[in-house]
């Protein structure tokens, strides 16, 4: 029986490795490194990343050598993540985890430091949003919803992580074109992405005397599952894939430490959508 995601556990790969590049865990796993990766030996954490632009994030760090843990509220789609990478010979480590939750976010970061001793870089992915709706239509129970996932659990998850952090490593906060552009009926998407932005802002100018990078991903029209929510029509292939996200987020991180790249914006050639 597969073993629960609420437990941050490497999971199995195939087997058919030379013995020396085998790292043995406890209860019987293995680590295999990735062959040839530039991150070989790093380690991330990214939220919400079962799905979406945390998935291609996982995937492209994984494929880069980094050991990946992932967290998410769904148990299913950590699943189906854990499961997909061990079909391509990847590792990956997997924990149930509200970003709004102090005690779940706690949980998963005193997790990463019994696995993994050290933390590398940090991929704020999870977040929230909301049906199209005027401010006095939009209940207070959501737009609370969507500032404790996208601006909350942002700080939440910076706060517990930094600890593990040293000089080098870096702290990616996914964003949004919400972030600078206003959108009439998303006035909590807009207020937490805004918040979200002056944070990793100040966060940034915080953390430079101790080496720490702060990057603000500000990606435009993705092509993810959110648009279900607001826009179920949209021109998705119009849109950027998560594939080129990920790739470009795995670029800035293989910069060198004295190189900040303070901000990606991100988006569809043919703009505004």
């Amino acid at each position: 029986m597969a073993r629960s995601p609420d437990y941050l556990g490497i999971h199995r790969h195939k087997p058919a490795v030379r013995n020396d590049n085998i790292k043995r865990l406890s209860r019987g796993e293995i680590l295999v490194p990735t062959m040839n990766g530039n991150l070989t030996g790093k380690t991330a954490v990214v939220t919400g990343g079962s799905r979406g632009i945390g998935l291609g994030i996982a995937h492209e760090l994984a494929s880069s050598g980094c050991r990946v843990a992932i967290a998410g509220r769904d148990s299913r789609a950590l699943e189906a993540a854990i499961a997909q990478f061990k079909n391509e010979d990847l590792s990956l480590s997997a924990k149930r985890c509200d970003v709004s939750n102090p005690d779940q976010v706690n949980e998963l970061f005193q997790a990463v430091r019994e696995r993994f001793k050290s933390l590398d870089f940090l991929i704020n992915n999870a977040g929230a949003a909301h049906a199209l709706a005027n401010v006095d239509r939009l209940t207070p129970d959501e737009f609370r919803r969507v500032i404790d996932t996208n601006l909350v659990g942002t700080f939440l998850c910076c706060r517990a992580a930094i600890p593990l952090m040293s000089a080098g490593s870096v702290i990616v906060n996914n964003l949004s074109v919400a972030a600078h552009q206003t959108f009439a009926g998303m006035s909590g998407y807009n207020a937490s992405k805004a918040g979200a932005l002056a944070f990793t802002n100040t966060l940034r100018e915080e953390l430079r005397t101790q080496g720490i990078r702060v990057m603000a991903l500000i990606p435009g029209a993705v092509d993810t599952d959110i648009w279900q929510q607001f826009w179920p029509d949209a021109p998705r292939e119009k849109m950027v894939s998560t594939q080129d996200v990920a790739r470009a987020v795995v670029l800035t991180l293989t910069m060198p430490p004295n190189t900040s790249i303070d901000e990606i914006r991100i988006g569809p050639a043919s703009g505004t959508l």
